[in-house]
């Protein structure tokens, strides 16, 4: 982005004069730097005395806004209805996705659109399809690493053919939970096909070897953006036989002009169907070959000068990570995904939980700087939905002192809501507190859902206050502009209409068979959790929750719950398993 320039009082550190960008020399009606100093130098000088109100000015106006923000009630369903409608607005029919270039992925919206299909009892047929086009769109688009699995931080234009080439692991996280869940609410193998590779390119290659999640990779390599990702036909034909090359060439566009700066980028053209029909071929023989061809291209690919990595291991991005691979390792039947997930969180609370508190970055082995908001509620987010993949009571424990550290560091009692930083944090001219969605999902509608889910399955009331309080705070924001606060409406969605908790208990092998039949279906706001019958040190809540049998079913909504089911038919029946 734009470089930032910010004037600082030496004597209190408040900004009185910024700007974003300021050329060498005089252009566009802007001033050369060298000009702005002398005259912010100039003016700092002779008018202290108008610095310093405004100052005042700025200091009390940024202390208020949140103060402002009383509690107030929460709303209903219509800013959902309000948020399907705006996103409605937003959306492009033809390429998918929201706006107009750049395009960013924007999970949050797209989460938005299936969970109001999943809750409108699957009738909100567009809500579908708004959301599948996009998935559909990116992932056969440029967008997506059509070789090596993964996202690009955004698309330069419109039909998300040629990207940014960066990739982030705060967009791969989320992306890779969406792909995971659409695959099974859609049944569609392409959705299926893009979230394992997504999830073995980040094992491969963003996994660091104690377990934590690297933080990017670089757009450029040897001093050009894209170059380790492009081709040209001459190399390709090389590399391929003459079948493999002419599927591939159709597929990914290289019999076409070339679309990066002389350069091929992979985009798909034409689909599978398309193609056997036009080469006289059958489908499964198009699919194997390509995908043969698509393997050399990456082990030649692989030789090639990489782009740099940023090996800074963030709490808050593991959080996003580890919540995808769980969830991917749930829908998906792939343990390995869960393997993944639960070395990152074992890397978190080995080396960056110390004295009861989270630190916000590891490198070199060196993990600092106090944890704000986000490495909280990422972090807890990640742990519930890693328990529904396999069950680890020190897990739980750790959430639950995540949750405490949360209620006592970072709420706002008088108001509600979370702070950004914890009471102890370094002072800073303003203590925000931020609902919404933003390139990361807002903190505080994940830590409002993630509360709420720990505070029912503990049975632990003030979880589930806290989570109340903060849907208060956040009223007027939701109802202004409700399409942008996406994650403190799925919170909502859940307050309306609280999680369907379910227990399995009994011996593993019956109950994880259980609970693979559970993770067949899209629901996402329904949790199942298997505990082992020989479990030790269960919370009372969860250990009155006794075994029948080779395996028995809880189910529980609010501060209710079920009589037993200890019949397979009758867990399929009220999960409609069918």
């Amino acid at each position: 982005g734009w470089p930032l320039t910010m004037f600082l009082n030496p004597e209190n550190q408040i900004p009185f004069f910024g700007g974003t960008y300021f050329p060498d020399k005089p252009r566009h009606g802007l001033p050369s730097f060298k000009d702005l100093l002398q005259q912010v130098s100039g003016f700092y000088l002779n008018k202290s005395k108008d610095v310093a109100e405004q100052n005042q000015s700025l200091a009390s106006a940024l202390g208020d806004i949140y103060q402002q923000a009383e509690k107030s009630e929460i709303p209903g369903t219509i800013v959902l209805d309000m948020a399907r409608s705006q996103l409605t607005q937003q959306f492009d029919e033809t390429h998918g996705g929201f706006g107009h270039a750049p395009k960013f992925p924007h999970p949050t919206h797209i989460e938005r659109l299936l969970r109001h299909w999943e809750n409108s009892g699957r009738s909100d047929h567009q809500a579908l399809e708004m959301a599948g086009l996009t998935l559909e769109k990116m992932a056969l688009g440029g967008l997506y690493d059509q070789l090596g699995g993964g996202f690009s931080r955004y698309s330069t234009d419109e039909l998300w053919m040629i990207p940014h080439f960066e990739k982030m692991l705060y967009d791969n996280g989320p992306l890779l939970a969406l792909y995971s869940q659409a695959s099974v609410a859609t049944d569609n193998q392409l959705f299926q096909r893009i979230a394992n590779e997504t999830a073995s390119w980040v094992m491969r290659e963003m996994q660091a070897p104690q377990g934590g999640y690297f933080s990017t990779l670089d757009a450029d390599s040897e001093g050009e953006e894209g170059k380790f990702y492009v081709w040209t036909p001459q190399e390709t034909q090389q590399l391929l036989d003459e079948k493999e090359y002419a599927i591939l060439s159709r597929r990914y566009g290289l019999d076409r002009k070339a679309n990066f700066e002389g350069n091929w980028h992979l985009h798909a053209y034409e689909g599978l169907e398309e193609l056997a029909e036009n080469l006289n071929l059958g489908i499964d023989e198009v699919e194997s070959t390509l995908n043969h061809a698509r393997n050399k291209l990456l082990t030649h690919r692989s030789k090639r000068i990489w782009p740099g990595k940023d090996e800074k291991i963030l709490t808050a991005w593991n959080g996003l990570m580890i919540k995808g691979m769980a969830i991917a390792a749930r829908h998906l039947n792939k343990p390995e995904y869960a393997d993944s997930a639960t070395r990152a969180l074992n890397f978190v609370k080995n080396s960056l939980w110390k004295n009861n508190r989270l630190l916000a970055i590891s490198k070199d082995s060196k993990a600092h700087l106090n944890a704000y908001l986000d490495d909280y509620a990422f972090i807890l987010d990640g742990i519930l939905e890693l328990l529904q993949t396999r069950w680890r009571s020190e897990d739980l424990d750790f959430a639950l002192q995540l949750a405490d550290v949360l209620i006592d560091q970072f709420e706002d009692k008088q108001h509600g809501g979370f702070y950004f930083t914890s009471d102890d944090h370094e002072q800073l001219i303003q203590r925000p507190k931020i609902y919404a969605d933003e390139a990361t999902p807002s903190g505080n509608g994940i830590v409002a859902c993630s509360l709420a889910r720990l505070g029912y399955l503990c049975g632990e009331t003030r979880y589930i206050d806290a989570a109340e309080h903060c849907l208060q705070s956040a009223s007027t924001p939701m109802k202004q502009a409700p399409a942008a606060h996406g994650s403190l409406l799925n919170a909502l969605e859940e307050y309306l209409n609280p999680s369907e908790i379910t227990i399995l208990r009994g011996q593993s092998e019956a109950i994880e068979s259980w609970q693979s039949l559970f993770n067949q279906n899209y629901k996402p706001s329904k949790l199942s959790f298997a505990i082992p019958a020989d479990h030790p040190d269960l919370l009372e809540s969860l250990a009155n929750k006794q075994v029948h049998g080779d395996v028995v079913a809880y189910q529980c909504k609010g501060t209710s719950c079920s009589a037993p089911i200890t019949r397979l038919d009758e867990f399929k029946e009220k999960h409609n398993l069918f």
